[in-house]
């Protein structure tokens, strides 16, 4: 079906980008992996291209596109080329950038959103804690005040572009005056005495993803780095997590469906029995519902777009949309590695790898499980 969703000035960025990463990025990716990270080059490459910036307002070096469907369109292609990809440039682009440009003062933006937009500042975002993952209110990581600065101790775990970030928004639970539970958000810089970062972590797949540990030992973090008014942390990161989900959605949808593109042509090709193996009935049908689960599931995803562009859509809606997105992902690609057959589970063939890379899709930005949660009770249960 014909998406309506994009204007011509949409299909014209789309085709940049992709001309792009295509030339410059997909011919490196086993490079990428071989390193467990993407090198600061191709940050700076990225941020020449107006990667990085998209939502940043123009005076600070973004783009100030003010239109989701331009976001839309990067989680798409980047999905494209590799899931981590998309994932280590949507957390500084599509996660981060928003706490940067709404909660900072005059002063933060002028520090970080040039150098955020160029690549030279690499950013990621320090929720989730070894003692706990979607569960928020339970961090353990704490910020008192000492004068005019805090006093940061904890940890934090899957930390995307952890590794290598200058900057990473952590949350941290302060108790002020009348403020027992709340939650601040800190922009902690690399170099602070007493910030380390743990191993890079091995992980199942995204092996080209920067992953690590972070650790905050007595940091000294001075209250011109904090985001936002003390306690309203918590606030600010459930106001921003739909739009983390519908990005994880977008890049989800976009990942499957270019791998089922080129299964199909694997199936058109591949020989069985004296004919292609996409002519035999079982393979044909679940390529059948394959692409149907793919056509659905993105026509859901472009009215979270627009009522997202409307500033309409909410928890539950992202809550969906990130669900059932990851949950078609893996089902795809899992059938996708069994049409490949025996190469299906050789890394070198990137059914494998994409299979293998969507698996965390239905753990973070919060597990499908939370997600139904979410709807659940908001239908009353």
């Amino acid at each position: 079906m014909k998406r309506s969703l994009y204007s011509a000035d949409h299909d014209s960025y789309r085709s940049m980008l992709r001309a792009y990463l295509t030339k410059e990025v997909q011919p490196r990716i086993a490079e990428f992996i071989e390193a467990r990270a993407f090198p600061r080059e191709l940050w700076i490459e990225a941020g020449k291209h107006g990667l990085l910036g998209l939502n940043v307002p123009e005076e600070y070096g973004g783009g100030g596109a003010g239109d989701y469907r331009y976001s839309a369109v990067q989680a798409e292609e980047l999905a494209k080329i590799t899931m981590a990809l998309a994932s280590c440039v949507g957390i500084h682009s599509e996660v981060v950038a928003p706490y940067l440009v709404d909660l900072t003062t005059p002063e933060q933006k002028e520090r970080w959103l040039p150098r955020f937009c160029t690549g030279e500042l690499l950013t990621a975002i320090g929720m989730t804690e070894p003692s706990g993952g979607s569960d928020l209110k339970a961090l353990k990581t704490t910020a008192v005040r000492d004068g005019d600065d805090w006093m940061l101790n904890g940890a934090k775990t899957f930390i995307t572009n952890g590794y290598s970030a200058d900057l990473i928004v952590v949350a941290a639970r302060t108790r002020e005056a009348g403020e027992n539970t709340g939650i601040t958000l800190f922009a902690v810089e690399s170099g602070m005495d007493g910030f380390s970062r743990g191993r890079k972590l091995d992980k199942v797949g995204q092996d080209e993803a920067d992953t690590a540990e972070l650790i905050f030992e007595n940091v000294v973090v001075p209250d011109a780095n904090r985001l936002g008014e003390v306690g309203a942390g918590f606030g600010y990161m459930m106001e921003r997590l739909p739009q983390e989900r519908l990005g994880a959605a977008l890049a989800n949808t976009a990942h499957a469906a270019q791998i089922l593109e080129e299964t199909i042509e694997y199936a058109k090709d591949r020989k069985a029995f004296g004919q292609p193996i996409g002519a035999f009935q079982s393979i044909k049908f679940r390529i059948a519902e394959m692409a149907t689960q793919i056509e659905v599931t993105r026509a859901y995803l472009d009215q979270c777009v627009i009522a997202h562009d409307r500033r309409e859509l909410t928890s539950v809606d992202a809550a969906t949309a990130k669900w059932w997105s990851s949950h078609v992902q893996n089902e795809v690609l899992d059938d996708c590695v069994q049409i490949y057959g025996g190469y299906g589970y050789m890394n070198e063939y990137r059914a494998a790898r994409a299979w293998r890379d969507a698996r965390v899709t239905r753990i973070w930005a919060g597990s499908n499980e939370i997600m139904k949660e979410i709807i659940g009770r908001d239908l009353g249960l």
